[in-house]
């Protein structure tokens, strides 16, 4: 993504939270707090001492078009879940990836691992969106956002009870995103300007990130080598999406890879 893309998609999915907002924000505010989401239990399976991955549900990608067709987020979630997912992303985002909350809302009722919405959000709004259908954490990115609407966000998710995963792409962000509280920290290796992948990045950043503040690679992550090097060079957890959606069987993949990982010790689902 350039700048000027991911400006977009942040405009995109701004306007279409304002329309729905709209249309039944009374309605999904209530819808809200029926639910109870899990923010401490997924902060804590991230933090667990095994390899911990939060595979993703994704249809389709800016970058490189469709993924996965036929795509059924429920069915692969639920094969997430059985390999030993430690929490499950779905993109909901609908104009540049083909998501929406209803797909993260059939994952919800079909698993009860943790669940991520992996959206570009910028608004309360959509906070009370993802708890209403059943996350239990949102993704923050630092450079769609201003520090203020960071800050705010992220006092928001904690309103919420969700988690907030805060997603940096260089020491700079990193910065902005610990002066505005946050103690989840993703590291995209992904150039939001080259659309190239540079796993140099994690290796960076990581090194800023304080003690107990969970750290998650995110991009670009193939192999267990890669998984093995990342763990030793300081990373709790992984997430991982385009490896998972272009194999045969992505819920088979997960298991292969944890097990490659583990020396086959991961091949079972831990306790939801």
């Amino acid at each position: 993504m350039s700048d000027g893309v991911l400006a977009a998609i942040m405009a995109a999915a701004k306007r279409a939270a304002d329309d729905r907002e709209r249309a039944r924000g009374d309605s999904v505010r209530e819808a809200a707090t029926l639910c109870t989401p899990r923010g401490a239990a997924f902060r804590a399976r991230l933090a667990a001492p095994r390899v911990s991955i939060i595979a993703e549900c994704k249809r389709r990608s800016p970058s490189r078009g469709i993924l996965r067709e036929p795509y059924e987020p429920a069915v692969i979630a639920a094969g997430y879940a059985a390999a030993g997912a430690a929490a499950i992303s779905v993109l909901t985002e609908s104009t540049f990836f083909d998501g929406s909350l209803e797909h993260l809302s059939a994952v919800r009722a079909r698993v009860k691992v943790p669940l991520l919405r992996k959206d570009f959000i910028s608004t309360p709004f959509q906070v009370a969106e993802a708890r209403a259908s059943g996350a239990d954490a949102i993704l923050l990115i630092v450079s769609g956002l201003t520090a203020v609407t960071l800050a705010a966000l992220l006092a928001e998710a904690v309103r919420q009870g969700v988690a907030a995963l805060v997603e940096v792409h260089s020491r700079q962000e990193l910065d902005l995103a610990l002066a505005a509280g946050a103690d989840l920290i993703g590291v995209n290796s992904r150039n939001l300007k080259t659309l190239t992948v540079d796993l140099r990045v994690l290796d960076d950043v990581v090194e800023a990130i304080p003690d107990g503040v969970i750290a998650v690679a995110e991009s670009g992550l193939r192999s267990a080598e890669d998984i093995g090097r990342l763990r030793g060079a300081g990373f709790d957890a992984f997430l991982i999406g385009e490896r998972f959606m272009t194999a045969p069987a992505p819920g088979e993949a997960l298991a292969s890879l944890l097990a490659a990982v583990e020396g086959g010790s991961a091949s079972c689902a831990p306790p939801a």
